[in-house]
């Protein structure tokens, strides 16, 4: 309902198991990053290693890009660590095979990762939180309207799309919650 991702389908469970990441990385993308750390690469390195596709490149070459994509899409985005710059690869396996990927509760895994990260992100001295940041923008934009600017349209779904002039200042988002307490 608010990124537009699936929530009926098969969970997204389990440990990755310690494998060979340079094999795996090898075998999907047909590259192996300089630096991989306990299973994660460096969304650095994804951007740039797999920045535009040739044209004319074989399936296989597309089938890569696409995978390098939607990991950079789960790693800065949807599911993103606290430093927003490393992905795990247990998400490349994930990307295998495509029609299996689209069959994921992707929507229940970004929920989840969104609570894990917000739990961890309570002891006060924590400055900094993971996860899908947008989603709870989302959602509490659509629960409270008086955090959002005025549509004058109907509802489109995903929801995230329908809102214009999000505030993203600590400052802004501050005024604008005293104006409307007022």
């Amino acid at each position: 309902l608010q990124l537009g991702l699936s929530v009926d389908g098969s969970a997204l469970t389990g440990s990755a198991q310690s494998a060979d990441w340079g094999v795996v990385c090898y075998d999907l993308l047909g590259a192996i990053p300089d630096n991989i750390y306990r299973g994660q690469i460096e969304m650095s390195w994804l951007r740039d290693t797999f920045s535009k596709p040739v044209n004319d490149s074989a399936e296989v070459e597309r089938i890569r890009y696409a995978q390098a994509y939607i990991l950079e899409m789960i790693g800065g985005y949807l599911m993103p660590d606290l430093s927003r710059n490393l992905i795990h690869l247990r998400w490349l396996l994930k990307l295998v095979d495509f029609k299996a990927t689209g069959e994921f509760s992707w929507g229940s895994a970004v929920l989840a990762t969104l609570y894990r990260e917000m739990y961890g992100a309570m002891p006060p001295t924590k400055a900094k939180n993971g996860g899908c940041l947008s989603l709870i923008q989302s959602w509490a934009q659509f629960r409270f309207p008086f955090l959002r600017s005025q549509v004058d349209h109907p509802y489109t779904f995903p929801l995230i799309t329908s809102y214009t002039g999000i505030p993203t200042v600590l400052e802004d988002i501050q005024l604008l919650l005293y104006q409307r307490s007022e």
